[in-house]
């Protein structure tokens, strides 16, 4: 049998020692951070609906923007180890509104992605009979949503939700979102400018119309309704 060499032992522990300026206690003390999470899809797989420019922008730029601004926020608060919804309920009940406002903002935009799929899908199962119960039909549901969406003042964003089992479309305003709401959202469209601008103007409809009939992530709202608790951001 080969024999190799027995490791100096003094030798290994001097080369492990960590030290003030090791890169990983660097990086350990700055590990609890809000992180921005990667798109669940390639920058380019909602074409040519949404156009990867769009994303590189919107998620690259606007909602690591917030993101950023929050783990400012927090540094040094106790705060800074908090998972992103207690922040967001935090901010709220404080009145804190900067504070408030990037973090939802931050939230809407992770729930926001995983929204939207590549992929068409549909619902079915207890999501498209809790559909056809409270709306009557997902045409009018679709219906529902586009007119919500379309219809909302400025910035903001159209959601469905789920409250007690029960389905509704509801708006909420600038960074208002429905975490705080005491109901499940299901899923969300943004219908901030910066959501559509870059590919269609100030044609929210046209947007609008696109992530309704094509991008919408029916699997992702079917798992939000089947869920006991609201979805968490992602660590």
């Amino acid at each position: 049998m080969r024999k190799f060499p027995r490791a100096n032992l003094a030798t290994r522990r001097h080369d492990t020692e960590f030290k003030p300026s090791s890169p990983l206690i660097n990086i350990m003390e700055t590990a609890m951070t809000i992180a921005h999470p990667p798109l669940p899809y390639a920058q380019d797989a909602l074409e040519p609906h949404i156009s990867a420019d769009t994303l590189a922008t919107h998620h690259g730029k606007h909602h690591k923007a917030y993101v950023d601004k929050v783990n400012a926020a927090i540094e040094g608060t106790e705060l800074a180890d908090k998972p992103l919804e207690e922040i967001v309920h935090h901010a709220e009940g404080a009145g804190n509104k900067g504070l408030f406002n990037n973090a939802a903002q931050s939230w809407n935009h992770a729930f926001y992605w995983e929204s939207l799929s590549p992929a068409k899908t549909e619902p079915k199962g207890d999501l498209l009979a809790a559909i056809e119960r409270d709306f009557g039909s997902l045409d009018a549901l679709k219906k529902k949503l586009k007119e919500t969406a379309v219809n909302h003042f400025a910035s903001g964003w159209a959601w469905l939700v789920s409250r007690d089992g029960t389905l509704s479309v509801t708006d909420t305003h600038d960074a208002g979102t429905e975490l705080t709401a005491g109901i499940k959202p299901l899923v969300v469209i943004d219908v901030w400018e910066h959501a559509y601008y870059i590919d269609r103007k100030n044609l929210r409809p046209a947007y609008v119309d696109a992530v309704v009939d094509e991008l919408l992530n029916w699997d992702f709202a079917a798992e939000n309704f089947a869920r006991e608790a609201t979805w968490t951001y992602p660590a």
